[in-house]
């Protein structure tokens, strides 16, 4: 949008009649290639939300899972059930969700504070 209000002030203060005329129609023609790149951008990106969106994502354990326990989860404290013993502390991946209770497994380089974002 702000590259047709430029090309209009430009076309109305600045440049002779003819390349007025060409500014605008410059000024939109960026515009409507910037908004079909940026829509075919957001169609190729997933949507992840609820269930889907938890998964892959990193937690911290706040009461050991053997196999049952409790992780940090984007700030809440969730049941987990995990495969293998995990301490406290330790980072997990969130592999999928049984009710309201997340499945584990110990995440790669797993000790220390976990990030809420997986990496890509």
């Amino acid at each position: 949008m702000a590259v047709v209000l430029v090309a209009i002030a430009l076309a109305i203060f600045v440049l002779p009649s003819p390349w007025g005329i060409v500014a605008v129609f410059v000024g939109i023609a960026v515009e409507v290639v910037e908004q079909v790149f940026w829509f075919r951008y957001q169609a190729r990106r997933k949507v992840r939300t609820g269930v889907e969106g938890h998964v892959g994502e990193r937690a911290e354990v706040v009461r050991a899972l053997d196999p049952e326990g409790r992780v940090k989860f984007r700030g809440e404290v969730w049941r987990a059930r995990g495969s293998e013993p995990v301490a406290v502390g330790e980072a997990v991946r969130v592999t999928g969700t049984e009710g309201l209770t997340l499945r584990v497994e110990p995440a790669p380089g797993g000790a220390g504070q976990a990030s809420s974002r997986p990496s890509q």
